[in-house]
């Protein structure tokens, strides 16, 4: 029977960043040249500099990559599992009695909204930003918004 890998293994697992052509479907949207491929640590070290108070966006995580790898973009696959990877094993830690975990409550979409495939759905992750100081608003359906969330975005 295999065991199943934490996301704690699944965040540290050595692997080295990749620079990858564009591929030709994400042209017209990303334009020609390279793409990174990050790391889980990546995203997690960008995400752990979100101070208390500012949000960030899977976008603004993709646009610091790309920069600091001097490509011309970042991979928004690769970046979103990542990003829930960090929240998962950041969990791990909290349940492990850890006091300093990722603020992954602080990524928000790109809209605003909350993310419901974080640990404990975007309930949890509102009872965490309200703490903060955050307003969230009932959206379309379940979905939950951080009111004036552009106004607490943090700069990279």
């Amino acid at each position: 029977m295999r065991m199943r890998v934490s996301w704690r293994a699944k965040l540290e697992r050595e692997q080295p960043p990749r620079i990858v052509p564009v591929p030709p479907k994400w042209q017209s949207q990303y334009g020609r040249g390279k793409m990174l491929i990050a790391r889980p640590l990546d995203v997690d070290a960008l995400i752990r500099k979100v101070r208390k108070g500012r949000l960030t966006t899977p976008a603004a995580i993709r646009e610091r990559l790309a920069r600091d790898y001097k490509v011309d973009a970042a991979c928004p696959l690769c970046t979103g599992i990542f990003i829930r990877i960090a929240a998962e094993a950041a969990e791990e830690d909290r349940q492990a009695g850890r006091k300093r975990i990722t603020p992954y409550w602080r990524v928000v979409q790109s809209d605003g909204t909350l993310y419901t495939k974080f640990p404990g759905g975007a309930a949890a992750q509102a009872a965490r930003l309200r703490t903060e100081g955050f307003k969230i608003t009932p959206g379309r359906g379940a979905k939950r918004h951080v009111a004036d969330f552009a106004t607490y975005l943090q700069r990279f």
